[in-house]
């Protein structure tokens, strides 16, 4: 039971983290298609910010690990090397056909969400969970 209760605060602290990553893809995004007509360049911008911010404070705090953070970030780098020519292309497939470019964001946001989630937990910080040592 204690396990249960650990793994929905660690999903719900993922969530929370991915939503301000969320936030602060939205408004990069936001603010540079004011600027910029193509979805490709403030898609690959914002999803970069988003991505810096949820390692940070998912490694720190979700999974509380002490992972060698350059080996962890080059996992997250692969798994992002994977996902962002994917995510990029279907975007701009999308975004051709006329589907709005906010919808194409969203729906790459959820999948982004789960899949990343999902490689954090059983890829990148496997074994190595809550061993971060924290001031009391």
């Amino acid at each position: 039971m204690k396990n249960d209760k650990k793994q929905l605060w660690q999903a719900l602290k993922f969530t929370l983290f991915s939503a301000s990553a969320g936030i602060i893809q939205v408004g990069s995004f936001a603010l540079m298609e004011l600027f910029i007509k193509s979805y490709w360049i403030p898609y690959l911008t914002s999803l970069v910010l988003s991505i810096l911010w949820n390692f940070t404070l998912n490694r720190r705090y979700t999974f509380k690990s002490a992972a060698n953070v350059p080996v962890a970030m080059a996992k997250v780098f692969g798994f992002y090397l994977v996902f962002t020519p994917l995510s990029t292309y279907l975007g701009h497939l999308a975004e051709g056909k006329g589907v709005n470019d906010f919808i194409v964001l969203a729906v790459t946001m959820i999948a982004n969400f789960v899949l990343e989630f999902l490689f954090c937990k059983f890829v990148v910080y496997r074994g190595k969970e809550d061993t971060l040592e924290t001031k009391k």
